[in-house]
């Protein structure tokens, strides 16, 4: 198994507001997440940290992420804790009001892959070479997708894009959307949309397929995203099946 995550401003933002995380255990068991902070200087890179470290302590904790079900309870009970995490640093710190972080998150074990998202940073699986979004964004846009009033094309450009409909610190309750994934999957990849709204999914899946060492792939995507203008923080988390891993 080959891992690895890179997180950098980009070529506009002052500062990084993005943290990232890969962990595994000594069961074989993976945990990657990408968390997309909002609310601005010292307060985003705040909620996308407090998400990464609570996920990063939680899973240490455990022997064992267990079954899938077992898996299923964790990510529902952590995303839950994270949220309270971030109200609470709210309360206590008021010019930090209105912070809040998407969050992508995978667990990947020998008998199953789960994905999990509150957001718009994107989680991708590779198979047969081909790139395939599991995700779906939580955006006004979004909606409208899902409800069939734009199309893909239209959507590309439309202003509320980034218009959040759900994210950690800012919802109350707050639910996280839970997919269970094939696990002939040949790579499992997340990002923020610092590279999905600079690069298309075909020109990331050119990268990924391009035979180049995986600390080199994820590199290169956030040249070329900035490259295309780097407009926002860019980070990305890449596990690539060996031949012979299960």
């Amino acid at each position: 198994m080959q891992t690895f995550y890179f997180t950098d401003p980009g070529k506009v933002r002052s500062h990084n507001e993005d943290s990232v995380v890969i962990i595994n255990n000594d069961h074989n068991e993976f945990v990657i997440a990408v968390a997309d902070g909002m609310g601005g200087h010292k307060a985003g890179e705040v909620a996308s940290a407090i998400a990464i470290e609570h996920i990063r302590e939680s899973f240490y904790s455990l022997e064992t992420i267990g079954t899938k079900e077992e898996a299923i309870d964790w990510l529902r009970m952590i995303v839950k804790e994270i949220n309270e995490k971030i109200f609470e640093y709210a309360d206590k710190n008021p010019e930090s009001k209105g912070l809040g972080t998407t969050l992508v998150i995978a667990i990947k074990t020998d008998d199953y892959i789960l994905y999990g998202n509150i957001g718009d940073s994107s989680g991708y699986v590779i198979k047969n070479n081909t790139l395939h979004k599991v995700t779906k964004d939580h955006t006004y846009v979004g909606m409208l997708l899902n409800n069939g009033r734009l199309t893909e094309e239209t959507a590309k450009n439309h202003p509320g894009k980034n218009l959040l409909t759900r994210a950690l610190g800012a919802n109350d309750p707050i639910e996280i959307d839970i997919f269970d994934i094939d696990t002939s999957v040949k790579g499992l990849f997340l990002c923020s949309d610092g590279l999905t709204n600079m690069l298309t999914d075909e020109q990331i899946e050119k990268t990924l397929n391009s035979n180049l060492p995986i600390e080199e792939v994820v590199v290169k995507l956030i040249k070329k995203a900035n490259a295309r203008g780097g407009t926002d923080n860019i980070s990305i988390a890449y596990l690539k099946k060996e031949s012979g891993d299960d």
